[in-house]
């Protein structure tokens, strides 16, 4: 079983729970951008902007650098392989509980046939 640290969960789950945040990362993923182009990319205030690239650069998903008034924002450094993880664990347990149900209703659906002979 994979050991994690639940603060760094909670980070990066929260982080990622905003659609907003969500779209930045698709956005940063696409190239680099600076704050002020995030927040007309998303029609949002530059102090909306920054609170979620700081919450998302808390739990590493974005990285942010000052060059002179602009602050440049990219994909950080967490590879969320941690959370891939344990979400693999809980996508195994359920596939094996849907494969499960699926041959029950096999079951169901063959003994519940009716018995039909040909005619000659």
């Amino acid at each position: 079983m994979v050991q994690h640290s639940p603060t760094h969960f909670n980070a990066s789950f929260a982080a990622l729970a905003d659609a907003t945040r969500r779209g930045v990362l698709e956005q940063l993923a696409r190239g680099n951008a600076s704050i002020t182009e995030l927040a007309d990319k998303f029609d949002m205030s530059l102090t909306g902007m920054k609170k979620h690239v700081g919450v998302l650069e808390q739990a590493g998903l974005v990285t942010t650098e000052k060059v002179g008034r602009v602050r440049n924002c990219k994909i950080g450094p967490c590879r969320l392989e941690e959370e891939i993880e344990w979400m693999s664990q809980y996508r195994r347990l359920w596939d094996a509980r849907f494969e499960a149900l699926d041959r029950v209703i096999e079951q169901l659906k063959s003994r519940d046939k009716p018995n039909v002979r040909k005619k000659r």
